[in-house]
């Protein structure tokens, strides 16, 4: 059997049965509390086992429309199924309220949403990995029609393709001609004359429409299909890929409009979030410190004649320069202020071509975390004649300021670390910051310090 005669085979049972694996896994929760506290609920035992079920509806209500978006994030999964056990807590006392059941004690309901808060998030995530090596392995995939062929549609293609786990399958692009330079011509399936026979034949799922809403008759000839062929349709507006903040929808009358949601680290109370947690993880890391900066600066010492520390002034928060630390990796050289390390730079020596592959160079950076220059993670700060030349060359360059920089990001974990040789990599890398910048969580952070420091151990090509 082909990969592709397993369309659809799996697809309509996989929420039921992960919605079904939630029932059980809070049962499991409950049936291990009462082996740890007998005494609770004695009397109810079997009627606040219905309620804890009952109770969990309205969070498998919540979780409906998650489960259903492929390319969501694993700090969205997990932020989710956190709220999803607030939502059963605040149902399931109520329903003990108005039962009037009150003979549990307190550490009954400890242990019970101690389990939840630890055992849900952590079968969304391994659930949803699972999902994912599916969707890799060709099922659970969606056929996907693009109609359009200009730069949203190319933008959406790659996105869709960056990830096979996200289970997007473009079949194929319709529009009214095809442009030269268009970088898949093998996938154009037509015009509009031949878009409903071609998305009968591929059996297409969704159809993404990317031209103008003002085409009046190339949007609804593409409705008309995607009704007659029961694929969805969605609209995809025409927007620069810099602008890649989320968006709210609000309507005037019968006309949609949309505005843009407030960055979040504009809020004084996740900027303090992030700031304590700055603090507290620089503090912890240079009280232990001196285990790897004593021998490192030892090494850089017998390494070549030279400061330990390298200074330089880089551009922080809202464009003020700073004074950002490293340890030394080359010899002292005229360039450093102007001139990026290449794989084979002359300049570095033996001990600082290791600091930089194993990215210790950049741990003296945790006392600019502490002075309140840097954050543990945000978009990497660069040298002031780098600022000056990309900002003239790249849109939104400068909306990568609006935070403090940090010590590792969004951009370097997804591989824009290191030499810029093409400004297409600058230009990758600023968009990774600014996507960084427009989605920030808590968890975000958290997800990009588990990454960095895995890639660490397992080594970066572009670490040199």
């Amino acid at each position: 059997m082909t990969v592709v005669n397993q369309r659809g085979r799996y697809g309509r049972y996989i929420n039921n049965l992960l919605t079904t694996s939630d029932f059980f896994v809070v049962n499991m929760i409950y049936a291990f509390v009462l082996l740890l506290t007998p005494t609770a609920w004695q009397g109810h035992v079997r009627l606040v086992g219905v309620l804890v079920n009952i109770a969990y509806l309205p969070a498998a209500w919540f979780l409906r429309e998650i489960r259903n978006v492929r390319t969501i994030h694993m700090d969205h999964v997990l932020l989710n199924a956190l709220k999803a056990v607030g939502v059963h807590a605040l149902f399931f006392f109520s329903l003990l309220f108005f039962l009037e059941i009150d003979n549990a004690p307190w550490r009954a309901y400890a242990e019970f949403y101690g389990g939840c808060f630890v055992a849900l998030p952590l079968w969304w995530i391994i659930s949803r990995m699972f999902l994912k090596k599916l969707r890799r392995n060709g099922r659970n995939f969606s056929r996907v029609a693009i109609v359009g062929t200009g730069a949203t549609a190319q933008r959406l293609c790659e996105e869709m393709r960056s990830d096979a786990g996200f289970g997007y399958r473009v079949m194929g692009f319709i529009d009214r001609s095809l442009d030269s330079d268009f970088p898949w011509p093998e996938l154009y399936a037509g015009n509009f004359d031949d878009m409903a026979a071609w998305v009968k034949e591929k059996r297409i799922d969704q159809i993404f429409y990317t031209m103008s809403g003002e085409d009046f008759q190339a949007i609804h000839r593409t409705m008309t299909v995607s009704d007659a062929e029961m694929a969805q349709f969605f609209f995809v507006p025409q927007m620069s890929r810099h602008i890649t903040r989320a968006f709210q929808m609000h309507s005037i009358g019968a006309v949609p409009a949309m505005t843009v949601r407030d960055n979040p680290l504009s809020s004084i109370v996740n900027r303090s979030i992030k700031r304590a947690f700055d603090i507290l993880f620089s503090s912890l890391f240079l009280i232990i410190s001196p285990v790897i900066f004593i021998p490192v600066a030892i090494a850089i010492k017998l390494s070549s004649p030279g400061p330990v520390f390298f200074r330089q002034q880089r551009t922080g928060y809202k464009g003020q320069p700073f004074m950002c630390l490293k340890f030394r990796t080359m010899k002292v050289n005229a360039d450093a202020d102007s001139r990026q390390a290449s794989k084979d730079d002359p300049r570095k020596t033996r001990v600082g071509d290791f600091l930089r592959r194993t990215s210790i160079d950049e741990l003296p950076q945790f006392i600019n975390v502490l002075m309140g220059d840097m954050s543990v993670v945000g978009p990497r700060p660069h040298m002031l004649a780098h600022t000056e030349q990309y900002s003239q060359m790249i849109d939104k360059y400068m909306v990568r300021h609006l935070i403090k920089p940090g010590i590792t990001g969004w951009a370097q974990v997804n591989g824009y670390r290191g030499q810029t040789e093409q400004l297409w990599q600058m230009e990758r890398r600023v968009e990774f910051d600014v996507w960084y910048i427009e989605h920030w969580s808590f968890l975000s952070d958290l997800k990009i310090i588990a990454r960095t420091v895995v890639n660490a151990f397992h080594g970066e090509e572009n670490a040199f």
